[in-house]
């Protein structure tokens, strides 16, 4: 019996007990039954490691609890894992769907993920530096003129990769980067409404990164390209000034107004459920007098009613992609999983259908 007052450790509740000493590479590589080299090429997705092996040392990480020492690893690699991304918004679907994929790849990785919000007005030079001096790469969502224009200004000598628009044909990005082809989807998005006997197709346009003076970016490119190749006459683009559904109402007022529009392609989801309000208060139906289509598959297109025919896009695989390309460059290692590039696919739902006789 213990007659100072004092318990044995033994004894001790365990909120009063030593903290377990983390494991090391060392134990794992015991427990794994692997030389430490081993578990380092494991933690690293190195190629090179047997699949048997490789599940064996993942295996003996989950049991003992490991976590790399991201510090010493910076100090003996060179490699600051850590990655900041430059983005102008992480609300609507497409920034958000970006920067989760981005954050899930970080992760996997054993990379922290910062993000610092640009906006207008603002000297992008300081921004950029200050993302530039925490170390590591800069990731850039380039799908506006803001955020392009941050794309643009990246010293050559700091790591980045970016997501952007799908560049015109013969043009690449100044830096490496990953789009989806939006202008082929847009294109056969206005094909199927034309297949669908539409005269024509009218566009509610998203705003673009292309720049300024009447430029189209790649999703009303491919509307355009898809009514020429019909021998049909693009009618006036409509929007290009806003992403929400606020925006979408609006247009869809001016639209609904017109008795010969019978179909509407909308550069996003958002503005889609806009033009779908203004329809219904306008007492026009949809899809027996207007046919409507989205772009992007937001996960409430499949709910409102009519349910919405829309453009699937991947946008987590985009993030997970342009993070394969930025951890290839920081650590000089192309072993590394090369990014596989997301497609698009066209869903087709409620919204869209023939034109009434």
């Amino acid at each position: 019996m213990d007659v100072t007052g004092h318990r044995s450790p033994a004894s001790r509740p365990d909120a009063e007990r030593e903290p377990r000493k983390a494991a090391s590479i060392r134990d794992v590589a015991k427990a794994a039954g692997v030389s430490y080299q081993t578990v380092s090429r494991v933690i690293n997705s190195h190629p090179n490691v047997r699949e048997e092996t490789r599940e064996r040392v993942e295996a003996a990480i989950q049991t003992l609890g490991f976590r790399r020492n991201a510090t010493a690893f910076a100090l003996a690699s060179g490699v600051t894992r850590a990655v900041t991304v430059l983005t102008s918004n992480t609300t609507l679907y497409g920034y958000a769907a970006t920067l989760q994929g981005l954050e899930e790849a970080a992760r996997a990785a054993g990379y922290a993920l910062g993000v610092k919000l640009l906006t207008p007005g603002e000297d992008l030079d300081r921004t950029i530096s200050s993302a530039a001096a925490e170390g590591g790469g800069l990731m850039v969502i380039g799908f506006d003129r803001l955020a392009a224009s941050a794309l643009d200004r990246i010293p050559e000598n700091v790591p980045c990769a970016a997501i952007v628009e799908a560049p015109s044909h013969g043009r690449t990005p100044p830096r490496p980067a990953v789009w989806a082809d939006d202008r082929e989807a847009a294109r056969a998005a206005t094909a199927y409404l034309l297949g669908l006997g539409h005269r024509t197709v009218h566009y509610v346009a998203i705003p673009t990164s292309v720049g300024t003076g009447g430029s189209e970016g790649p999703r009303a490119q491919g509307w355009r390209g898809a009514l020429e190749a019909a021998g049909v006459t693009p009618p006036e683009p409509h929007g290009g000034k806003g992403w929400d559904a606020r925006a979408g109402y609006d247009q869809g007022r001016e639209l609904a107004d017109d008795p010969s529009v019978t179909a509407i392609l909308c550069g996003n989801d958002d503005l889609a459920l806009g033009v779908l309000r203004a329809l219904h208060h306008a007492g026009r139906t949809v899809p027996g007098d207007v046919s409507v289509i989205g772009f992007d598959n937001a996960p409430h297109s499949a709910f409102v009613t009519p349910s919405l025919t829309t453009v699937r896009m991947d946008f987590q695989g985009l993030g997970r992609d342009a993070f394969a390309l930025l951890r290839r460059r920081l650590e000089n290692d192309h072993r590394l999983p090369a990014p596989t590039f997301a497609g698009t696919e066209l869903i087709i739902r409620e919204s869209s259908g023939a034109p009434d006789a």
